[in-house]
């Protein structure tokens, strides 16, 4: 048996609910056509940038259409610079040059468009993120709507999860949250609250709410299942170890140690017990800060009886 003292420590009311991780963006890079695939420029696992190039389509007869496009600027400007030479010398009317004029900015404008639509043959990530695993190679057919690649922006990390409507008074966005994920064990992610939904759910009576988490290193995956913990309501209250609280039924007691004219004693004492954090019970009512309690080997005592339990090394130096 060991010595243990009822003790003044912090609790608070917690918010346990489970919520899938999710990248702060993800997409699913797809083609809008059916076309071959005729380079592929990435690799699987990279990290791109906004606008980087991902995979290239088969674009023959945009590339026919640039250099079309290109004859035709070509001779617009040949026009242009012949007629613009005779009206300088009086030779021409100026409506000519106008004419050439347009006919050569019509021109530019049909090359630039033929470069726009051989740009849309290369397909490009939308943000800056890591890209997931691939299946296609140069000669892949693809459709529109099949996945070329994922892509996921992991620098912070959303997870939404029901918080119970009784909640949202004293809850509000920017509060603090803890997150686990059974890869990691017990080891915590500390992230806030970003945002509470407009709406209460008329079903379940809880709201919408979107934690974001820091994620650097990349730790936290989209998809994972996360433990989340929301503390709320934080106080002062005596404690006592887990190890020294039995329950019985709806009940719960400790040993309270009495030092009597023959030594120590054990007394059993019901307790009000209240919320369980970090191994110790909140104890709301039947012993008070300061109280010696049975810590442990509760089942070897008898109420009333002589107990002899050895006191907690600080007590010891104390009492020296």
């Amino acid at each position: 048996m060991s010595e243990a003292t009822v003790s003044q420590r912090s609790f608070s009311d917690q918010i346990r609910v489970l919520g899938v991780a999710r990248g702060q963006r993800s997409v699913n890079i797809t083609s809008s056509t059916t076309e071959l695939i005729t380079r592929v420029l990435f690799t699987d696992g990279q990290t791109v940038s906004a606008g980087a190039p991902l995979v290239e389509l088969q674009a023959r007869e945009e590339d026919a259409d640039i250099i079309e496009a290109r004859a035709n600027v070509a001779q617009a400007q040949r026009e242009y610079d012949r007629y613009k030479a005779l009206a300088d010398r009086g030779v021409a009317p100026q409506v000519l040059l106008e004419q050439a004029e347009t006919a050569l900015e019509t021109a530019r404008a049909s090359l630039q468009a033929a470069q726009a639509r051989r740009g849309d043959r290369v397909i490009r990530a939308p943000f800056a993120g890591t890209l997931g695993l691939t299946t296609v190679t140069p000669g892949t057919l693809i459709n529109p709507g099949a996945v070329i690649a994922t892509l996921d922006d992991t620098s912070t990390i959303r997870v939404d999860f029901p918080l119970p409507e009784r909640y949202l008074d004293v809850l509000k966005a920017g509060a603090p949250i803890t997150a686990t994920a059974d890869a990691y064990g017990e080891t915590p992610f500390q992230g806030r609250i970003a945002l509470i939904d407009t709406r209460v759910n008329e079903t379940t009576r809880a709201a919408t709410a979107r934690a974001e988490f820091p994620n650097p290193g990349g730790r936290i995956r989209p998809g994972m299942l996360l433990r989340v913990v929301v503390q709320q309501g934080q106080r002062q209250a005596p404690a006592a170890p887990e190890s020294a609280v039995q329950y019985e039924g709806a009940g719960a007691f400790v040993y309270r140690i009495a030092a009597g004219a023959e030594g120590s004693t054990a007394q059993r004492v019901e307790i009000v017990a209240g919320a369980v954090e970090n191994g110790f019970v909140e104890i709301l009512s039947g012993v008070d800060v300061g109280d010696r309690i049975v810590g442990s080997g509760l089942n070897r005592i008898q109420p009333g009886a002589p107990v002899s339990v050895p006191r907690a090394q600080g007590q010891r130096a104390a009492a020296r």
